[in-house]
């Protein structure tokens, strides 16, 4: 592994045009990519393609990486690479993240949450690895891993369809509904409607998961969930 000083003296260089550093940066790195593609299955996409695109998302950190980030360079790299990964698979809806790590990030996040009501901001990568025991690399893969970087337009593996297709009812939801108005409708929505909206169409998770988080049948999920769109839809058209 290569030191805080040994990285940064070959990230200057390999910005500077020398290959030969970045080449020995992508070299020390491949155990951070090959730990990150491992935990995408992924049957559509080749285990060496899915190298070849952590690769490049460790190339494009390189060259974007600044030392007064404040961050080791790994720390910075993760959803760079994890990045470059989802961006070609996305649309095949064929990400799969380990139920343990959704945990996980369920429980950062809520954690996040309570310090920045208490502090009135959230909490640095360091205080969160202190706060876990995890390494500061691994928090953030898990905060990356079960984002779901897409818009409100990505469909749900059980019905084919969109938040932006179940609130807009057959109108104009480009016209009508921004992104301000979806974020006030989501707002204004109970705590644990709010949970489910996010978890179902933000963290890509099923409707099985959401209710084994809540405790409660899939059924009931369903159901609660047909009741928060109907409520989001008559929202949407008082406005």
């Amino acid at each position: 592994m290569l030191s805080f000083d040994e990285s940064n003296n070959l990230i200057k260089l390999a910005q500077q045009g020398n290959e030969e550093a970045k080449t020995t940066l992508i070299t020390e790195n491949m155990p951070l990519i090959k730990s990150i593609v491992s935990r995408y299955k992924n049957k559509l996409v080749e285990y060496e393609d899915l190298i070849q695109l952590g690769t490049l998302g460790l190339v494009k950190a390189i060259n974007n990486f600044k030392m007064d980030y404040g961050v080791r360079f790994s720390t910075y790299a993760v959803p760079m690479i994890a990045g470059e990964i989802k961006r070609f698979i996305r649309d095949d809806g064929a990400i799969k993240v380990s139920r343990s790590t959704k945990s996980q990030a369920l429980e950062i996040n809520k954690y996040i949450d309570e310090y920045r009501v208490n502090n009135e901001r959230p909490p640095t990568i360091e205080q969160l690895s202190d706060k876990f025991g995890v390494d500061a690399t691994e928090i953030v893969f898990i905060l990356e891993s079960t984002k779901y970087p897409v818009s409100i337009y990505a469909e749900t593996e059980e019905e084919g369809l969109s938040l932006a297709d179940k609130i807009s009812d057959g109108l104009d939801f480009d016209d009508e509904l921004n992104k301000s108005l979806l974020k006030e409708l989501i707002s204004s929505l109970p705590e644990r409607d709010k949970n489910v909206i996010i978890l179902r169409y933000f963290r890509d998770y099923t409707q099985t998961e959401v209710a084994e988080l809540l405790g409660v049948s899939q059924v009931q999920v369903s159901r609660l969930e047909a009741k928060i769109i109907d409520k989001m839809r008559k929202s949407f058209k008082d406005n």
